[in-house]
């Protein structure tokens, strides 16, 4: 974490102009406001925000700890200008987050200049990470808290704002303003959350960690080692879910398909899908975040065969050259091209999404050309693509062979020229089909939208919808999962109107 890149933030007045992001980058969210606990006395009208940022997996936690502060007395707001606290959830899993993570920080301080002095509270994969230097090099933080100490984020918060009569918030602050412990830690209960999501669709942690040593990928370092969760507490947290409202869970968690295999009680990610099919009121389930191993026949069968699960697998590849995989760390290419026909061939009507990083270490002009052929053959319907970061502690960031970092980026914008048109081609096979799309919402300029089962939230094209064309078929609603004909698309995106 370079302290350059603080001062910059420090010194910019009003929002910077963000790096040129990855096509996989997620996007901000900001809490959407939804009917909230009465205050405590202790808590009466104090407002908290949060900006979230990164990956689902940060979203479940924020999600969890707004519901703690929900039940603790606090007041969410979507409204940064409005609170008493702001948390940033941060992420730091490339440069580019870290620079997003950073520059949200220093928007949240620079709201103070209005006199109000709100409290910054830092959570997230850059507090567990680079808790120390955070708390030295950002004055502006009232708090840095790891992943250990999240359920004591309200009781921590309340002293901050001088709530409580034990402590002084000037003692706290000496002794507790950094609050940051193993990576590796028990799962809370996940279910009363505060959602950031849409009502009728929900990410569902199935576990958390990772044991593998992608050379490139300091994760395991700052999210701990794999653990699934409890069989029974995730049945129930499911079912909470879909008593609430929700009609489609994303499942997430490092390696989401390796899911049991820490345990020995032969309850697995096939399992696991058909406990979930069998609970009334939700329609899809959907499989992001797999790694390109544990694809057991009952697992493939389970996708192929289980009504409610989307034919849809996001599964991160990284590469495909045998040399550049031998240096990451990952699975060898036959191993993957024989997975990739496997899949195809077992499951009908299967989309697949991967990611891809360009300019790793060593990476020759013939290796990135094998790359670029390969995806040009294989027609993955998704894909996303990184430049090469060098993370902090990771064996990659020392390879010899680094890539000048203008190539890592023109490599890049290959790939995704390349998948913008593969994309395209694929939308405008639908043209015509009848699919089924869920209807999200309305977007900024007023258009409602949806998504197939072949979208994931965020990352994936969208479906403008129009209004029923035939008598008799009713109006969309939001949360609605609806038959559709596919009219025509813009680029890779659909137009769709209902017919049931």
């Amino acid at each position: 974490l370079e302290l350059e890149t603080i001062d910059t933030m420090r010194a910019s007045t009003g929002l910077l102009q963000p790096r040129q992001a990855p096509v996989s980058v997620a996007r901000v969210r900001n809490v959407q406001v939804s009917a909230v606990a009465a205050p405590s006395a202790s808590t009466a009208s104090k407002k908290v925000s949060m900006v979230s940022l990164g990956c689902p997996k940060n979203v479940v936690d924020g999600e969890v700890l707004l519901g703690d502060l929900n039940r603790a007395g606090f007041e969410i707001v979507q409204e940064h200008e409005d609170a008493d606290a702001i948390i940033v959830n941060t992420c730091t899993f490339v440069e580019d987050a870290k620079s997003e993570s950073l520059e949200a920080i220093m928007d949240a301080a620079n709201l103070n200049e209005d006199g109000k002095k709100r409290k910054i509270i830092i959570t997230g994969c850059m507090a567990q990470r680079y808790s120390e230097q955070l708390a030295s090099d950002l004055p502006e933080a009232d708090l840095v808290v790891g992943f250990q100490n999240y359920g004591n984020l309200a009781s921590s918060l309340r002293t901050t704002m001088g709530l409580s009569t034990e402590v002084s918030p000037t003692e706290f602050s000496k002794t507790s303003r950094v609050q940051v412990g193993d990576a590796t830690v028990p799962f809370r209960p996940e279910w009363d959350r505060f959602r950031l999501t849409p009502a009728h669709t929900a990410y569902l942690r199935v576990a958390e960690g990772c044991n593998h040593a992608c050379t490139f990928c300091a994760i395991p370092g700052f999210r701990g080692k794999f653990r699934s969760k409890p069989w029974q507490a995730l049945l129930d947290e499911a079912r909470h879910l879909v008593e609430s409202g929700v009609v489609e869970l994303n499942l997430i968690a490092e390696d989401t398909n390796q899911y049991g295999m820490d345990r020995r009680d032969g309850k697995g990610l096939a399992e696991l899908m058909r406990e979930l099919g069998k609970l009334e009121g939700l329609r899809w389930m959907r499989i992001l975040y797999a790694y390109p191993s544990y694809f057991t026949e009952e697992l493939v069968e389970e996708i192929a065969t289980n009504p409610k699960v989307c034919k849809y697998i996001d599964m991160p590849l990284q590469h495909i050259s045998n040399l550049t995989l031998l240096s990451m760390n990952r699975p060898p290419q036959d191993h993957t091209t024989k997975l990739l026909a496997r899949l195809r061939e077992r499951i009908p009507g299967l989309v697949l999404r991967t990611t891809f990083i360009s300019g790793f270490p060593g990476e020759t002009d013939e290796q990135h050309r094998e790359l670029v052929n390969f995806c040009k053959d294989f027609k993955f319907e998704r894909m996303g693509c990184f430049a090469f970061s060098e993370e902090d502690g990771t064996p990659a960031a020392e390879f010899p062979g680094q890539v000048p970092q203008n190539i890592r980026e023109r490599r890049r914008d290959e790939l995704v020229s390349l998948q913008q048109r593969i994309g395209e081609e694929f939308a405008e096979s639908l043209v015509g089909r009848e699919v089924d799309v869920i209807v999200d919402g309305y977007n900024d300029d007023g258009w409602l939208i949806g998504r197939t089962q072949w979208d994931a939230p965020d990352v994936d094209p969208i479906v403008f919808l129009s209004d029923p064309t035939e008598p008799g078929v009713p109006p969309l609603e939001v949360g609605q999962i609806r038959r559709c004909v596919i009219d025509g698309n813009s680029l890779f995106d659909l137009e769709a109107h209902p017919i049931a």
